[in-house]
């Protein structure tokens, strides 16, 4: 058989950074991977294990006008031809999508040429451009244990492997939990790789509510997009705190180590690098999401002791600062939390996608 595996991936961390891990452990083990992706990933792509890097046209064919509708579905017919040429060329045993539109026409392209294929969905809810993928791959690999909004026929195809996390989040995983030295709480908020301003709003709101001996226990790094930047460093400095602020963190897996408590969304990458490190935390999933994929990843997560849980419209001041004042004076409460997370988290879901590719790529055949 050929020993190229074709990966598939949007321009976003979300999709790349279980790509990238399944590359390295294909990688590993002798076979060649090669990229295709979007515009977006170019200038993530110098740091991506690929042996080739390709390019295709890809558009999202959801809201907008109608027109607009019609042009990225004209886009992702384009990238559909331009992935038959590329399939053609490199010939791949198997083509493994990670979801996002620019996934489409590799996968598409895998169909009509008849080549085995693998879809990857991170999330706990299937997405809707893998939705209209799955029905044509041979194997569905599973982030999470269940799968809601997939069929008997998809579930019968599917496997759960787990989210493959970046090597920086194994090397993470490897630091225990922090002891609470000086009665400090470290705290870390993210809201993801754009940020969420909702955590610029609330948290430094709901930490200026605190009693002030809680206040100086607290050792706070926040990510905070950078139009808010200012305004939240400018309440802890009110507040005589001091606190780590900014738009990104490259050290994101070390920071969520050397945290008691997260608060964070709960996209599919964070729930899983959560779980895998083992660290507690409060959880507040993206409210607008179509298919309400970050509900679903926190219900999963919850399921084990290891997070609250709190919609976006309930996530006010006074809600994280009756939680926060529970926290602080509870260790051996967060200690058993942070044990939970870690028993939930998979810290070898690369080998466990990769022995699956593997399978695929050998036999043409799916789950077994």
């Amino acid at each position: 058989m050929s020993q190229t595996i074709l990966l598939a991936a949007g321009g976003t961390g979300g999709h790349l950074f279980p790509a990238e891990s399944l590359a390295s452990e294909l990688a590993r083990r002798g076979l060649r991977v090669e990229l295709v992706t979007d515009d977006r990933a170019l200038s993530y792509g110098a740091q991506f294990p690929a042996a080739a890097i390709h390019t295709i046209s890809a558009a999202t064919p959801t809201g907008g006008s109608l027109l607009s509708k019609l042009r990225a579905a004209l886009m992702l017919g384009r990238g559909t031809v331009e992935a038959i040429l590329l399939l053609r060329r490199i010939k791949p045993a198997c083509v493994v999508g990670f979801g996002g539109y620019p996934t489409v026409p590799p996968l598409v392209a895998a169909r009509i040429l008849r080549i085995p294929s693998i879809l990857h969905e991170q999330n706990a809810v299937i997405g809707r451009a893998n939705r209209f993928l799955a029905q044509g791959v041979t194997a569905i690999g599973t982030g999470f244990a269940t799968l809601s909004g997939a069929g008997v026929s998809l579930l019968a195809k599917a496997k759960h492997t787990g989210n493959p996390v970046r090597p920086a989040v194994i090397a993470a995983s490897a630091a225990p939990y922090p002891d609470f030295l000086g009665d400090r709480l470290s705290l870390l908020v993210t809201g993801g790789s754009q940020g969420a301003r909702v955590m610029s709003d609330v948290v430094p709101a709901a930490i200026a509510m605190l009693p002030p001996d809680v206040q100086q226990r607290l050792v706070i790094v926040q990510q905070a997009r950078g139009e808010d930047e200012a305004r939240v460093r400018a309440t802890y400095d009110a507040l005589g705190l001091k606190a780590e602020v900014a738009p990104f963190f490259k050290d994101l897996p070390g920071r969520i180590a050397a945290a008691h408590l997260v608060i964070a969304r709960s996209g599919a990458s964070t729930v899983s690098e959560l779980a895998v490190i083992g660290r507690p935390a409060i959880l507040v999933p993206f409210p607008f999401a179509l298919d309400q994929d970050q509900a679903a990843n926190a219900a999963q997560l919850k399921a084990s002791g290891a997070v609250e849980v709190v919609p976006q419209s309930e996530f006010t001041p006074a809600w994280l600062a009756a939680s926060l004042g529970r926290a602080a004076f509870d260790p051996e409460g967060l200690t058993r939390r942070a044990e939970a997370a870690k028993s939930a988290g998979i810290g070898n879901a690369a080998e466990r996608l990769a022995d699956l590719v593997v399978r695929v790529a050998g036999t043409g055949t799916g789950v077994s």
